[in-house]
């Protein structure tokens, strides 16, 4: 797919079209980014919320503290970006590249991250609460501290992750390859741990009462 070059004042006129569009304002229309090539762009604080971002390019753009709330970023480019406090909830990111990005104390809950890649991601502290990451790719990501309660984690690679001090409290962990992760401390009280691959894992100090293996 050949993506569309959008220069910075083109970017800025969507950006001020589409917050007249969040407001019901005349002459408003909702973002269409839609295979835009917005590598590196800064887009700190902005306000994408229901944005069109499917396949867009933003490779090492700076999206913190931007509200992406209800956007559509599915087979996004979001490597190596960062969404530092951004809010990412009830987001589309199906299938969407997120290797190395960091997300740390971002807020992802209730996104749909299934089939998404986000192999060594910073989500230190991140809300991913009853989000879909069903079949994901957290291997060697950093989710210490992060909030995965109710989270759908179904068949996702999480080897080597750090989910230390973690709250995992009714997640679904059927099938998931937690091999060689870090569970210390982790909140696992009432997940579904049933054919879950915990080889090496280390299990020391979680909270396990109420799951299933």
């Amino acid at each position: 797919m050949e993506l569309r070059t959008i220069t910075p004042v083109e970017l800025t006129a969507i950006l001020a079209s589409h917050a007249r569009w969040l407001l019901g304002e005349p002459g408003g229309a909702r973002a269409d980014l839609n295979g835009a090539n917005l590598r590196g762009a800064d887009l700190r604080l902005a306000d994408l919320r229901s944005a069109d971002l499917r396949c867009a390019d933003l490779r090492c753009a700076d999206l913190s503290w931007s509200n992406l709330s209800l956007a559509d970023l599915s087979l996004a480019d979001l490597s190596e970006s960062d969404l530092r406090c951004a809010d990412l909830s009830g987001s589309d990111l199906r299938c969407a590249d997120l290797r190395c990005a960091n997300l740390s104390l971002a807020n992802l809950s209730l996104a749909d991250l299934s089939w998404a890649d986000l192999s060594g991601s910073d989500l230190r502290c991140a809300d991913l609460s009853w989000a879909n990451l069903s079949l994901a790719d957290l291997s060697w990501a950093n989710l210490s501290l992060a909030d995965l309660s109710g989270s759908d984690l179904r068949c996702a690679d999480l080897s080597w992750a750090n989910l230390s001090c973690a709250s995992l409290i009714k997640a679904n962990l059927r099938e998931a390859d937690l091999s060689w992760s870090d569970l210390s401390w982790a909140d696992l009280s009432g997940s579904d741990l049933r054919c879950a691959d915990l080889s090496l894992a280390d299990l020391s100090r979680a909270n396990l009462s109420g799951s299933r293996s």
